[in-house]
């Protein structure tokens, strides 16, 4: 049975990105249906698949699952041969621990670098709200690898649900040019280094829908002035 993935933009949804890319790594094939963001017609178009009107929204048969979380230990239980959290009992439960924290935490981050992947990549001076999130993260990054990540550059050896849930602070710690430790960037470098990465931010560049709230260095995009 076929599964569709409906997202939004590739440049400005962090939530999407989530379980596309752990589709991905893990090759479980499906379709994609794409909503920009904040377009007229964008949340009625939501709500034809999901009643809250958000992405992402996985399609499976007669199932629709919305909220990444959500989907994510869908496709664990539906896929179990992708190995989407680590086959240890403890590494799992830490792995799911790590990503509810993301899922319901680190608003600051999120408020003050939204997920944007057109703009350039440089240092740029946050709040101390925002620096003690990132100080939390790199916390939880080193204690994965160094407890459960020897097999694999990633939190947990190999690519997995848990990094699917950071994949988007990833792209958030290097568009903003957040200072982070050598261990930090070599994790970071590692999941930017993945073929689905590259497809992802690749479309992400051809995209045209502009959220100018979310355009901090307006009227930059993709780098380049315009007007």
């Amino acid at each position: 049975m076929s599964l569709t993935l409906v997202i939004g933009n590739k440049n400005y949804s962090s939530w999407s990105l989530r379980p596309w890319i752990a589709m991905k790594v893990a090759s479980i094939p499906f379709e994609e249906i794409q909503i920009p963001l904040y377009e007229p017609g964008s949340r009625e178009r939501m709500l034809e698949y999901s009643p809250a009107g958000k992405v992402p929204i996985l399609i499976d048969g007669d199932e629709h699952v919305w909220e990444s979380l959500a989907i994510l230990e869908h496709l664990a239980e539906r896929f179990p041969e992708a190995r989407l959290w680590p086959s240890d009992r403890r590494a799992r439960s830490h792995a799911r621990a790590i990503a509810s924290e993301m899922h319901g935490g680190f608003q600051p981050l999120r408020q003050n670098c939204t997920m944007n992947m057109w703009l350039p990549v440089k240092a740029r001076p946050q709040p101390p709200e925002v620096l003690a999130n990132v100080a939390r993260i790199e916390q939880m990054w080193a204690d994965c690898r160094a407890r459960f990540g020897q097999s694999g550059p990633f939190l947990f050896g190999a690519f997995g649900a848990a990094d699917a849930m950071y994949a988007p602070v990833v792209a958030r710690f290097n568009t903003y040019g957040l200072p982070v430790s050598a261990k930090t960037r070599a994790y970071m470098d590692a999941v930017m280094g993945l073929p689905a990465w590259r497809e992802w931010y690749d479309a992400a560049m051809q995209e045209t829908w502009i959220m100018q709230h979310n355009e901090p260095d307006w009227p930059l995009v993709r780098g380049k002035p315009v007007g």
